[in-house]
């Protein structure tokens, strides 16, 4: 049984935002000056703070991080329903009544056996509802390897998947000798540069079998390449441009024991 209490404190919560948004737009002359299009990169910087913060399991940044971001959406409703488009109950209303029409098996009389016959069938009634491609729903700015992955999920629902990893593994090596070849045959700037692509989207392919977000695996290399180099500035005897390669592999590898589960 759900705890009432703990409903209403939520509610109160939510109510509490809403009455500081409004005291805001209305008393503060910088939340006053703000519009939909002057929010949007701000919002997008928070978005990448509430990412670097789940990367590293900071629950207390997680927790600051959504919140910020629930603040840019309150803030979004609240200037829209001044010019008369919609305010946050619709907002509310709108995601709700989605979420039941998309979750059959939960409101409706529909039965699903697992999690991916559950994604199955959101895409399809994504279409019903008027989208006119599976695609259309992934967003044009999202990072390239992002809207990969996101391209790559969306069409498995329809059955354009390889059947196995060995499958795609092989299609990785196939990118991978074509690339290769381009460069032999010393083929335009442009060639080798989709043949690439072709590698990275076979890759992104990859990880998606083997049950590995590949942007998450990057951005954690990105770090830990990052600490080492670090390490190696800090640790250097000279300034880096007078060292050998070998003198810095050799704290590289320093690094490498010295950070380890750091």
């Amino acid at each position: 049984m759900k705890n009432m209490n703990s409903y209403q404190q939520k509610l109160d919560a939510f109510g509490r935002l809403l009455t500081i948004m409004d005291e805001l737009r209305e008393q503060c002359p910088w939340d006053r000056k703000q519009t939909i299009e002057s929010l949007r990169n701000l919002t997008i910087e928070e978005t990448y703070e509430l990412a670097d913060a789940i990367l590293t399991n900071d629950l207390k940044g997680v927790k600051e991080e959504v919140g910020d971001i629930m603040l840019h959406m309150v803030f979004y409703a609240r200037i829209a329903s001044e010019q008369g488009a919609f305010d946050i109950a619709d907002v509310l209303h709108s995601i709700c009544d989605k979420l039941i029409a998309r979750h059959p098996h939960i409101y409706g009389d529909i039965t699903v056996k697992d999690e991916a016959e559950v994604k199955r069938n959101w895409e399809q009634l994504k279409l019903k509802e008027g989208k006119k491609s599976l695609l259309e729903g992934v967003p044009i700015g999202l990072p390239a390897m992002v809207k990969a992955y996101r391209m790559q999920e969306k069409t498995k629902q329809v059955g354009f998947e390889w059947e196995n990893t060995e499958q795609v593994w092989a299609k990785v090596e196939e990118e991978i000798g074509e690339l290769q070849e381009n460069i032999e045959n010393n083929a335009p700037q442009a060639d080798i540069e989709e043949e690439f692509g072709d590698v990275l989207f076979a890759l992104v392919n990859y990880a998606r079998f083997i049950g590995v977000d590949p942007e998450t695996a990057l951005e954690r290399v990105n770090r830990k390449f990052k600490s080492r180099f670090e390490y190696i500035e800090n640790q250097a005897p000279k300034p880096l441009q007078d060292m050998t390669l070998s003198e810095m592999d050799a704290l590289w590898n320093e690094a490498k024991v010295q950070l380890k589960n750091k």
